[in-house]
């Protein structure tokens, strides 16, 4: 990131969920992504709502706290699209899934969450499928108890670095993009807007 966009972030209020949103889900929003996980005030969450409402995103809160919320942003047909691959189905299944539609899956993947967050169980490692991070990583981090990794940035690389080091750099400019956008005046709704076409 260049010592403009640095400048850039620095002069933005980090308080705001649009900025918080450009932050944590630059990639989500311009259609690179199928999913984030958002963390923010649980005082924001209406607000959160206003600025998804007529977007191609969804949101499911899977843990709130006194003071802030873990939320499950995501595309809906990006996400159904994720979880018809045989590979992810059969990973679910070995963690106690039996169905596939999205909302099935975030209920059951939010107990688990919570489970974990209440330190009543192991992580549960399907959140990276359900980010859209490629299964063989997804595997290749449990196998290697997030070790002996061949690249890191959005998650831990454990296959095809060339490919996964070009979409790391493609999330950056996202990032990037939204960031000079934003702090030129334009507002996050229309910059969803904008993009809702290439999801």
């Amino acid at each position: 990131m260049n010592q403009q966009i640095v400048e850039r972030i620095q002069r933005m209020d980090k308080e705001k969920v649009e900025t918080q949103l450009v932050l944590q889900c630059a990639p989500l929003i311009v259609g690179l992504k199928t999913s984030s996980l958002f963390f923010i005030y649980k005082e924001q969450l209406n607000q959160l709502y206003f600025l998804l409402e007529g977007s191609q995103l969804d949101c499911y809160v899977l843990r709130e706290t006194v003071e802030k919320a873990a939320v499950f942003l995501y595309n809906q047909k990006r996400l159904e699209h994720c979880l018809a691959g045989n590979r992810v189905r059969h990973f679910l299944a070995a963690a106690g899934y039996s169905r596939w539609e999205p909302e099935q899956v975030l209920n059951r993947f939010r107990v688990r969450y919570q489970a974990y967050a209440g330190q009543e169980a192991d992580f549960p490692h399907e959140l990276g499928l359900l980010l859209g991070y490629p299964p063989e990583d997804v595997e290749g981090f449990i196998r290697n108890r997030g070790k002996n990794f061949l690249y890191t940035g959005y998650w831990k690389v454990y296959y095809n670095v060339p490919a996964k080091r070009d979409l790391f750099h493609m999330y950056e400019l996202s990032k990037e993009t939204l960031i000079q956008l934003v702090s030129n005046g334009v507002a996050l709704v229309e910059i969803m807007e904008a993009y809702s076409g290439n999801r």
